[in-house]
C-alpha cells in the first residue's frame, strides 16, 4: 500500500471586489501543480464565530488581518501557505514548498517595499510600514505559529500582525526565493518569476490593463474559462 500523500495546503485571501483575480490565481496554481493541492479561501462569510474584528479605514482588502488565521485553520499542523488574491502562478507550487525549513516559524520574501502612492486599486489606502508586503506570501510552519489564535488575530494591532510581533524574534522569519513574490511594476520583469503579485492593481482593473504580465494574465483567464465543445479534440493541459 502506498504512503498517504497530504495535499499542499493553500490559503488565499478572498475579497468580492477581486473575484476574477482570486479565480485566475486558483486556476494558475492548479495548472502548474504536480502534487495534490487543497485551496481554501479566507473569506469573511466563512469565518462566523471565528473572526469578528471590525474593518477599519486602513484595510485595503477584507483579508488584511484574517490571513493570520491560516495556521489555526490548518489545525497548527504541517506546513501551509497564505497568499493574497492578486497574484498569478507561473510555476509549480510544489517547488515553493521544497524551500520549507523547519528552523523557522514563517518564511517570506523580505521586500524593501516603499510605495510611491498613498492609494492602491479602487482608491483603497496604501499604508506604509516596515516589512511591507512580507505577509502577502507566507509559508507557515503551523506548529510554531500557535500564538496566532483567533483571539489574538481579533485583537492585535495591524502592525503587531504584519510585522510579526507574535514571534519571539525575527530570527524565526526565514526567507524564500524572491521569484515567489515578484511585485509587478516595482520589481523588474523576470521571465523566471514563479509567482507575480499585482500589488498596485492587476489587469482586471482598467487603469492597470497594461501592467507587466497583463497579456499573460488575460491568457490565463481565458484558459480558466475554457470548456470543451462537442466535436472538439481534447485540450492539451
Amino acid at each position: 500500500m502506498s504512503e498517504q500523500v497530504e495535499p499542499i495546503r493553500i490559503f488565499i485571501g478572498f475579497d468580492p471586489a477581486e473575484t476574477a483575480a482570486y479565480n485566475v490565481l486558483c486556476h494558475s496554481i492548479n495548472k502548474f501543480a504536480t502534487k495534490p493541492i487543497a485551496i481554501t479561501p479566507i473569506a469573511l462569510k466563512h469565518l462566523g464565530g471565528i473572526f469578528n474584528r471590525e474593518r477599519n479605514s486602513l484595510q485595503s482588502t477584507e483579508f488584511s488581518f484574517s490571513r493570520f488565521l491560516a495556521p489555526y485553520l490548518a489545525g497548527y499542523k504541517g506546513w501551509s501557505v497564505f497568499m493574497d488574491n492578486d497574484m498569478m502562478f507561473r510555476d509549480d507550487i510544489a517547488k515553493l514548498f521544497d524551500e520549507c525549513d523547519d528552523q523557522y516559524a514563517v518564511q517570506v520574501v523580505k521586500h524593501d517595499h516603499k510605495p510611491q502612492s498613498d492609494q492602491k486599486f479602487l482608491d483603497m489606502p496604501q499604508t506604509k510600514y516596515e516589512k511591507k508586503n512580507w505577509s502577502s506570501v507566507m509559508l507557515f510552519n503551523n506548529e510554531k505559529c500557535k500564538a496566532l489564535t483567533p483571539d489574538y488575530v481579533n485583537t492585535a494591532t495591524g502592525l503587531e500582525l504584519h510585522q510579526f510581533k507574535w514571534l519571539d524574534g525575527d530570527h524565526l522569519i526565514g526567507e524564500i526565493d524572491p521569484r515567489w513574490n515578484l511585485l509587478v511594476d516595482y520589481d523588474p520583469y523576470d521571465e523566471n518569476a514563479g509567482n507575480v503579485h499585482f500589488t498596485e492593481g492587476g489587469p482586471y482593473f482598467v487603469e492597470h490593463e497594461n501592467c507587466d504580465y497583463a497579456d499573460e494574465w488575460r491568457a490565463m483567464r481565458d484558459d480558466m474559462l475554457y470548456c470543451a465543445q462537442r466535436g472538439e479534440s481534447e485540450k492539451a493541459s
